[in-house]
């Protein structure tokens, strides 16, 4: 029986939702993803940041925009993460007017 055909995750890309936190950069921004865990004395719940490092071909994302991406091959040095979908675009700022 090989991995494959024993139902396995092979194949399978692991996907994170977070918030885009720059997009200074060409064709990739910095998205923050949050963990939740509770500490294992204090039993309080603990958050965590983790900053990915994702491909944005098109230059979608915005910086507040919350985003879904998906493992993929290294792209660059810091780069393992491909931009999926953008699930909720950043609200306009209150100084601006949609004309």
């Amino acid at each position: 029986m090989t991995e494959a055909s024993a139902g396995g995750t092979r194949g399978r890309r692991k996907q994170r939702v977070g918030r885009v936190v720059s997009d200074a950069m060409d064709k990739t921004v910095v998205v923050a993803v949050e963990r939740r865990y509770r500490h294992p004395l204090l039993g309080k719940v603990v958050r965590r940041f983790t900053r990915l490092h994702v491909h944005d071909p098109e230059n979608r994302a915005r910086v507040g925009d919350e985003v879904r991406v998906v493992e993929t091959r290294p792209m660059s040095r810091l780069k393992r993460w491909r931009l999926l979908e953008v699930v909720r675009s950043a609200a306009a700022p209150a100084g601006e007017t949609a004309s």
